[in-house]
């Protein structure tokens, strides 16, 4: 497994992984593929590359990307405020599990602290397995609605 920046030909690619990143609760079909698309989740991928916090992983498993984490300076669910990144990350499903997720993170937050970010967000749906990792990695609640966790790691 190889973990390393995304290319710039390559972003495309963070469409998929978005796409990936929509958490599906046991017995609930998926949304149409198309829902990317919409302004919420589009300040994801589009202009990637071109802001100060937009920072890409991706891991590399026999010459084909699995999956990725980013960063970037938006308005999202996960937003505190207008200096902390908030977080994306994704696996296709056959990868999750294996701790590569983990190790996307950890390269993920030691980047952003050699950019001299002090903390990092994001959101995450409560019924996620991810939370576990989250808390592992030092990411704490500081807020929550009926569905999903807002949560920091401080840098």
């Amino acid at each position: 497994m190889i973990i390393r920046k995304l290319r710039n030909d390559e972003t495309e690619l963070l469409k998929n992984f978005l796409y990936e990143a929509i958490f599906i609760p046991e017995g609930v079909e998926p949304p149409d593929r198309s829902i990317i698309a919409q302004p919420e989740l589009a300040l994801y991928y589009n202009d990637f590359g071109k802001g100060s916090a937009d920072n890409c992983l991706v891991a590399e498993a026999d010459g084909k990307v699995v999956g990725a984490v980013w960063t970037r300076l938006i308005s999202d669910y996960g937003h505190v405020d207008d200096d902390t990144p908030s977080f994306a990350i994704s696996l296709y499903k056959e990868y999750r599990g294996r701790g590569i997720g983990t190790d996307m993170m950890h390269r993920m937050l030691e980047l952003l602290r050699e950019q001299g970010y002090k903390r990092a967000s994001l959101a995450v749906q409560k019924a996620n397995y991810a939370v576990k990792m989250y808390k592992a990695l030092g990411f704490q609640t500081i807020d929550e609605n009926a569905e999903e966790y807002i949560m920091v790691c401080e840098l």
